[in-house]
């Protein structure tokens, strides 16, 4: 028996990285999942992970940004599982720049991505959970960053983006109480993913919807910052993992409206 037997979760971004290991990890506790990435393959390869491991899981590919896809994701989970009980709003990426130097574009893209993408898939949840009331706690957690606690420079739009993201959650807490659905956060900090890990290089790129976004973090900033923390190294994404995980248990069921910093103390 697992924590999140009989449960059907979605998560945005789960082809890779911290998501995956989201996905991975609400599927060893039973639960359905639906696995979403920008590129099919890499969500179908989650999917294969969790069914060869003896899970239930489909994915439903696409940008997060895309109009229409909060509702076919929302109707995803609803048609394979018939039902919707936990939401993870994980999907990103960064594209940093000193704000001088920033375009509207490049403003515009990341608060898409990450803050008008978690309100659509939020809003296209309400009328399924208001309609489908539970004796059990629901849970919606949404990813935000240290960045939009603190500041970093040169991510003014990524912070502005993931500070919004505090606020959506404090509000959602307050609106979807009723529902008795949990709303939090959760802020990561040093998490080595392949938008962070160390590089020697200065042409490390991704594509995300035809645009080429630069990854990866300098070498030597990468030790400097390792060493700030007081565990010594970055997290991993199953340790990212392991915090949303908890917020979706029932013992985090009188926990709502918070935001937990993951962030092993350098903050």
């Amino acid at each position: 028996m697992g924590t999140l037997d009989g449960k059907t979760a979605i998560v945005t971004g789960s082809g890779r990285g911290i998501g995956r290991e989201i996905a991975l990890k609400f599927a060893a506790e039973g639960a359905n999942v639906v696995v979403n990435d920008l590129d099919k393959e890499p969500a179908d390869e989650t999917v294969t992970a969790i069914r060869a491991a003896g899970g239930n899981a489909v994915a439903c590919a696409g940008s997060v940004v895309e109009e229409g896809f909060a509702d076919r994701f929302v109707n995803a989970a609803i048609e394979a599982f018939g039902g919707l009980d936990i939401i993870v709003n994980n999907a990103g990426y960064t594209w940093d720049t000193v704000i001088q130097k920033m375009t509207d574009e490049q403003w515009d893209a990341i608060l898409d991505v990450h803050l008008k993408a978690p309100f659509r898939i939020l809003r296209a949840a309400q009328p399924f959970i208001k309609a489908n009331p539970t004796d059990y706690h629901r849970k919606v957690v949404n990813i935000s960053s240290v960045s939009g606690q603190f500041g970093n420079p040169g991510q003014v739009n990524y912070s502005s983006a993931k500070a919004g993201v505090v606020g959506l959650t404090k509000t959602m807490a307050k609106e979807w109480g009723r529902y008795k659905v949990n709303v939090n956060a959760v802020a990561y900090g040093f998490i080595l993913t392949r938008m962070t890990e160390a590089t020697a290089a200065d042409d490390a790129f991704i594509e995300i919807e035809g645009r080429r976004i630069k990854v990866g973090i300098n070498a030597q900033h990468a030790a400097n910052a390792a060493r700030m923390i007081p565990l010594g190294r970055p997290g991993t994404p199953a340790e990212a993992a392991g915090a949303v995980y908890l917020l979706c248990t029932q013992e985090a069921n009188y926990v709502s409206g918070q935001c937990l910093t993951v962030d092993a103390a350098r903050h």
